[in-house]
């Protein structure tokens, strides 16, 4: 139990009373010893004033206003005259006096503090003002044993008072913070473990519960957590299932694709001329796809493999993607073209560039078709001293916030209704496997440009 937040909590808070306690006790032991001398003055100035009433009272009676007073002797001084009015026989000479008219908190309490370590039984002589102001001064000389005695015994009253104080007052704090706080976290803890046994279920997320501000915050912070982990592992399980779909399709894809190249061999040998044009696009397009689903299984993991590279002519490859779209374009107002320099030589994998180009024109397309404005699509190829750089710019509607902020990341980036958002996330992962950079330059209303950087390093030479 002690290791335990309410045992902690419980042992320090009856420790911190105890200090408490212990700080009041020192002035508390000096205000008693101050009480019990004016007390002392008290009884005897009454004593005296019975004297001066009737000067004529015994000895025996004198002897018993002292005892009763708990001094030896009573002087009184007034209207300037001081007068010895009460006395008996010194058992010892005076060790000290004690001026209680003007005496700072400081001195009281080290006076005091020295009376109760001292065990002597000193003779001292005590000074006060009279009550009530019945004379300039009341001098009193009294032993300090019996008032060491009950310095003693109103000490340990205190103390026993203050214990009692401290374990009350420590019960009462274990018991509100069990309540208020030990017990809401735990629940906290059982919810995490009750969530850690399941994270996929979406049921055991954390409900918010607690009245407390910094509870209320850390189940917040949980509920976020929580919440994120689950969608992720969601995502998780759903882009697994998807890799073993495609493994599936990219498999069964490559035999009928192979058996598409088989009849594509026999249409290139046609005399017929719009067949003879076609036939070599037609090829290209099929060699593709064979050699992206046997990479897709050779791989098979999700990221892209390494690009073979070689040094291309960049018009060749743009041709390919443009004539593949417009072809997809159909009756719609929509111009594909390219400003390319000639001759535009980079190192690059033929394929993978393919690839890179026509994702970016197909989201082109796809987000001019879905508007309502007629467009443009441009591919634009400069080169730099270290790089070359290739722009994809149309002049469609720009892409929306959320597909901004979610721009490379799988299934969120997405534009159209039904899209996953990867032609993207393949694009970036292709260049960056080339050493270069794909971002964003510019989206807004008069349309969206893209742009390709590819470091040229020793294959310039």
């Amino acid at each position: 139990m002690i290791n335990s937040l309410s045992g902690r909590l419980l042992v320090l808070t009856t420790v911190f009373v105890m200090v408490a306690e212990i700080l009041i006790f020192v002035p508390s032991i000096a205000r008693f010893r101050e009480d019990y001398m004016l007390n002392r003055l008290e009884r005897a100035q009454i004593a005296s004033l019975s004297l001066l009433a009737d000067d004529m009272i015994d000895a025996e009676l004198e002897a018993e206003l002292l005892r009763n007073a708990e001094v030896f002797n009573v002087v009184l001084r007034r209207d300037e005259l001081r007068q010895l009015v009460l006395s008996s026989p010194m058992p010892r000479v005076i060790s000290g006096t004690v001026d209680l008219r003007d005496s700072s908190a400081l001195v009281l309490i080290r006076d005091a503090m020295r009376r109760m370590i001292s065990t002597q039984n000193d003779v001292i002589r005590v000074i006060g003002a009279p009550v009530r102001d019945a004379g300039l001064l009341i001098e009193v000389t009294m032993e300090t044993a019996p008032m060491r005695a009950a310095m003693i015994d109103y000490g340990l009253r205190i103390l026993m008072l203050s214990a009692a104080i401290s374990v009350i007052t420590a019960l009462l704090l274990f018991v509100a913070m069990r309540i208020l706080l030990v017990k809401p976290i735990k629940g906290v803890v059982e919810q995490m473990q009750r969530y850690a046994a399941a994270p996929e279920d979406a049921r055991r997320i954390i409900t918010l519960s607690a009245r407390v501000t910094e509870l209320r915050e850390a189940e917040e912070a949980l509920q976020f957590l929580e919440t994120e982990l689950t969608s992720a592992l969601r995502q998780k399980e759903r882009l697994a299932q998807l890799g073993m779909a495609v493994s599936k399709i990219s498999h069964d894809l490559r035999n009928i694709l192979t058996s598409a190249q088989l009849f594509t061999d026999r249409i290139e040998m046609s005399e017929d001329p719009v067949v003879a044009r076609m036939a070599p696009k037609l090829v290209g397009s099929i060699t593709r796809a064979v050699h992206l689903c046997e990479s897709t299984l050779s791989f098979g993991r999700a990221e892209e493999p390494g690009p073979t590279l070689t040094r291309l002519d960049l018009s060749e490859v743009v041709e390919d993607v443009l004539d593949s779209e417009r072809l997809a374009i159909g009756a719609r107002d929509l111009t594909i073209s390219a400003d390319i320099p000639e001759p535009f030589e980079i190192r690059a994998d033929p394929e993978q560039m393919y690839r890179i180009l026509g994702n970016l024109v197909r989201n082109a397309r796809q987000a001019i078709l879905n508007s309502t404005k007629n467009g443009e699509i441009r591919i634009i190829a400069s080169e730099e001293p270290d790089s070359w750089r290739i722009c994809v710019r149309d002049n469609g509607p720009g892409l929306p916030q959320k597909a901004q902020d979610h721009l490379f990341t799988p299934f969120q980036g997405a534009v159209r209704k039904g899209g996953t958002g990867l032609g993207l996330v393949i694009s970036a992962e292709l260049v960056r496997g080339h050493g270069g950079e794909l971002r964003l330059l510019k989206t807004d209303a008069d349309g969206t440009e893209f742009l390709i950087q590819l470091p040229k390093g020793d294959s310039a030479k």
